[in-house]
This record gives structure tokens, C-alpha cells and sequence, in this order.
């Protein structure tokens, strides 16, 4: 092993790399290669009046649990999400996705278990931790 660290745009010479490859980075799951406005400016189903109307009934401090990742967000390749706009079921990200406008992504990774299963539906107060 060299000890070279792996540049995903590093496959063509500097000066032509935005060219032949403007997307080098996409869907790759390694540190925070490509854009990540989540991390710049993270914000909650607290903060986002839609997510915040559709929860009704959780508290403040569980809504501030719930990251929602903002429109351009790039999602991780083989991530699992979930639609709080949408059916809410589960789904896993390719590498060509990113969160569009009018979606309130969650990312799994980011949300205990009990509570993810809470935004599934799930119901039982051994899967939620809630009665």
C-alpha cells in the first residue's frame, strides 16, 4: 500500500477533470467528499413548518431529533431515507440522488431506532418506545 489517499476527481489531469468528469464525487460515501448543505446549515422537523405540521402530536424535543435535509442535499449511495411528504416508506439511495424541493428527507443514520419507527407507523410500544 502506497499510502495514497483516493481522490474520486483524481482520474484525469487538473486541467481537464471538471470537464470529463463535473460529477466525479457522486453518491460516493467517503467523509464529506461533494456538496453537503445538511452539514452547513442543519435543520430539524422543528424548523421546517410542513415537517412540523405533519408531526403533530410529538413533542418539541422529539421534532428537534428529526433532521431534514434540505433541497440539493446529495443522498449517500446505499443510504436509507424516508419521505415525511410522501408515503413515509423506507427507501435506499443510489448514487445519482439528491433531496429535491417540496421532499422532506430523512436520513436513517440520523434517528434512533424507536423514533425512525415511529415516523414508519409503526406502532407498539416495544418498536417505538411510546404508548
Amino acid at each position: 500500500m502506497t499510502g495514497k489517499v483516493y481522490d474520486p476527481g483524481g482520474k484525469h489531469p487538473p486541467e481537464y477533470q471538471e470537464d470529463m468528469n463535473p460529477n466525479a464525487a457522486a453518491g460516493i460515501n467517503y467523509g464529506t467528499v461533494g456538496s453537503h448543505p445538511e452539514k452547513d446549515n442543519p435543520r430539524t422537523a422543528y424548523d421546517v413548518k410542513e415537517a412540523y405540521a405533519l408531526l403533530e402530536g410529538l413533542t418539541d424535543d422529539l421534532l428537534k431529533q428529526i433532521p431534514i435535509l434540505p433541497s440539493g442535499s446529495r443522498l449517500e449511495q446505499n443510504a436509507t431515507y424516508l419521505d415525511l411528504a410522501g408515503d413515509r416508506t423506507e427507501f435506499t439511495a443510489v448514487g445519482d440522488m439528491e433531496a429535491g424541493p417540496g421532499r422532506l428527507l430523512v436520513p436513517k443514520s440520523e434517528v434512533d431506532h424507536q423514533l425512525w419507527n415511529l415516523l414508519r407507523g409503526v406502532t407498539g410500544v416495544e418498536r417505538t418506545g411510546r404508548r
